[in-house]
This record gives structure tokens, C-alpha cells and sequence, in this order.
């Protein structure tokens, strides 16, 4: 059984990159293909065999791949897939829209359906820098894409969601059904500190629609002490913005991360994830979640048991939350051990056994 891999891009790190990680231990002799791949960005697939598309000789193409969303489906279409039998990609954008031959069976791990073309298509178009004229053709190519998108969805043979939540969303753009398989999380490498220390802790890319910014207008009139672990292009209107109370960390180490994570107060997740596996890394260190309540917490954060849940997405109503949230009330124990249902050998096995179900439903019909 010869089996290919698909990510959208391999230039930055992330939830989508760790979930294309364990699938490529699960498959360690499938190549991956995808449009760019920027080394320098992300670390642990030295050792893989990665094949990307003509956009990867473009220039700037590794950071600034947004420049070529009009070239996007041509690049993904050229890549020759031919002489595989199982394709599985791993998909945020517009990478399942590759093309498999009749004899390739062809598998969709879908984080979300593209956000740009759909669920945040408004908010993309107001959230673009590139000038008047950009904005003005901007809905004329994200119409197109949206066309594309949808016609591709349809080359997938089955489609798997990381969440309910998700699910969902491919059931409304893409009609088309999927079976839930949550993303792995190492819940084992995380632990319970015998000490708390005195701080919230944000984990996260700096991007406006990670809401970052909500968080800091809280504390900033709160006065508690709030660390920010990550980068991104927000990360200098965010500093500016913060007072004295707020530390800004940058990237760190895993040992670190695990470290900040198992001493925290409570972990903040104030956006609307697909999933989030940085909430249920923080549960595994027996540390509550203070989050928003829509998207994929609502799977994974019990309210008031793993984490507590607010219901407007506002500073006021953070803050709210936090002034009655006591940290004493939960018990790191309890947290953890909910934590561990969605640990990495679930995944692999619920993983293997969905391809393996599949490849045999697959042949039976040829």
C-alpha cells in the first residue's frame, strides 16, 4: 500500500503542521507534497522526502504564499500523484483540490474548510493591508476561489473533520458528510506542577483573528500578571498596546512551553478555534481554561469542571470572568485525566483504522 501525503504549505508551525507530523509517523515512507516549504520555519521533517509546486521558486513565496492565491489551483492541480494508492491530505485551505488518479483513493483530514472563502470571507477582505487596489479585485478572485474550492471538495473520496464543530462547516459548504477524529495531543509529555505560580498565560500566533488584542485591553485594566508565549504579524501593535503587567516570551522551547503551561493560573483562549489542541495541552498539565465558548472547546472544556466558559466575545466579558474565577476550585487531577481521551494513540488507531476500513471498501468496488 503506497501512500502520499498532502499539506497546504509547509511554512509555519501550528496545530494543522502536528497533526501532518504524527500522520507522517503513522506512514513514515509517504513523501509529502505541498506548495511551499520554508526549513527555516519548521523544524521535524528533516528526515522527509517533500515535494512542492512551482510556487516554491516565486519570490517570497515561502513567506508571503497570500501573494499567489491566483496561481494556487493551477500549482495544485500539477502535482503528479500518479502511482499511489492511498492519498491522504491534510487540509486548512485548498490542497484537497489535488487531483488522483481513478485508482487512488483519496482521504481528507479537514481542519476547517478554507476560512478565507467561507466561514471569515467578510473579515478576510477588511483584514487585508495590500492597499485600495487589492481590496477592490480582492472579491473578485475570492468569488472565483469559492467556485474552485467547492468543485474540488468534491474529488475527495472521504473526508474526516477535527472537530463537531467542523464537521459541521463541511456539511454546509461542501455537502458532504465526514466521520470526527480529534487531533493528537502528547498528553503524556505534560504534567502537574506542585506549584502555581501567580500568572495567566496566553499561547498563541499573533494574528488578528487569534484575538490576542481582547486579552491585553483586559489585563491591561485588570493589573494581573499575563505572559504571551508566540510571534506574528500583531506582534508589534500588540506590545505597544500592553502595559508593564503583560511579558511578552516570543517562541519558546517545548520544555518551556510545558513548564509556563503546568504553572499557570488558568490557560486563555479567547478566539473561536476549529479545535484548539493548546487548551487540551493545558488541561493536560492540570490547568483549567478560561476560553470562548464557541468552536471546538465546546468539545473539549467541561465548564466548571476543566475550565470556565464566557459567552460574549469582549474584553468586559473576560474580565468578568476572571474577577470570579477561582483557581483553588479545580482539580488538576480531574483536569488531566480528561485531558488524556485525547491523547496520540487514540488518534493513530482511530486513524489506521478509518484508512484501513476505507482501502478495503475501496478495492471491493473496483
Amino acid at each position: 500500500m503506497k501512500v502520499a501525503l498532502l499539506h497546504d504549505y509547509l511554512n509555519q508551525a501550528g496545530g494543522a503542521e502536528r497533526v501532518l507530523l504524527a500522520l507522517s509517523k503513522l506512514y513514515p515512507d509517504a513523501p509529502i507534497y505541498t506548495l511551499v516549504h520554508n526549513p527555516k520555519q519548521l523544524h521535524g521533517f528533516e528526515d522527509k522526502i517533500i515535494h512542492t509546486s512551482f510556487l516554491q521558486k516565486m519570490p517570497w513565496a515561502g513567506s508571503k504564499i497570500r501573494w499567489y492565491l491566483p496561481l494556487m489551483p493551477t500549482a495544485i492541480e500539477q502535482l503528479n500523484l500518479s502511482g499511489y494508492d492511498i492519498v491522504i491530505s491534510s487540509s486548512s485551505a485548498l490542497i484537497k483540490g489535488a487531483i488522483t488518479p481513478p485508482q487512488t483513493m483519496h482521504i481528507c483530514y479537514c481542519h476547517t474548510p478554507t476560512r478565507y472563502l467561507w466561514s471569515e470571507a467578510h473579515s478576510y477582505a477588511k483584514e487585508i493591508k495590500e492597499g485600495k487596489i487589492v481590496k477592490y479585485f480582492l472579491p473578485l478572485l475570492l468569488n472565483s476561489l469559492r467556485s474552485w474550492d467547492q468543485i474540488a471538495s468534491q474529488r475527495v473520496d472521504h473526508f474526516i473533520a477535527n472537530s463537531k464543530f467542523v464537521s459541521q462547516r463541511i456539511r454546509n459548504y461542501y455537502h458532504r458528510e465526514s466521520e470526527v477524529i480529534y487531533p493528537p495531543v502528547d498528553t503524556e509529555n505534560f504534567y502537574i506542577s506542585p506549584e502555581i505560580d501567580n500568572y495567566y498565560l496566553v499561547i498563541s500566533r499573533l494574528k488578528p483573528y487569534k484575538k490576542v488584542d481582547l486579552v491585553i485591553k483586559a489585563f491591561n485594566k485588570l493589573n494581573m500578571p499575563l505572559k504571551i508565549i508566540g510571534t506574528g504579524e500583531e506582534e508589534a501593535r500588540l506590545k505597544k498596546m500592553a502595559k508593564s503587567n503583560i511579558e511578552f516570551l516570543g517562541p519558546v522551547s517545548e520544555d518551556k512551553k510545558r513548564e509556563y503551561l503546568s504553572k499557570c493560573l488558568a490557560f486563555i483562549n479567547p478566539q473561536e478555534e476549529d479545535w484548539g489542541i493548546t487548551p487540551v495541552e493545558a488541561m493536560a498539565s492540570g490547568r483549567p481554561v478560561i476560553a470562548y465558548a464557541a468552536g471546538g472547546v465546546l468539545e473539549t472544556v467541561i465548564d466548571g469542571q476543566t475550565g470556565k466558559l464566557f459567552t460574549e466575545q469582549s474584553w468586559e466579558a473576560l474580565i468578568d470572568t476572571i474577577l470570579k474565577f477561582k483557581p483553588q476550585q479545580y482539580d488538576p487531577h480531574f483536569i488531566k485525566n480528561h485531558a488524556d481521551q485525547f491523547n496520540t494513540r487514540h488518534f493513530y488507531q482511530n486513524i489506521k483504522n478509518f484508512v484501513d476500513n476505507k482501502w478495503d471498501d475501496f478495492k471491493k468496488s473496483e
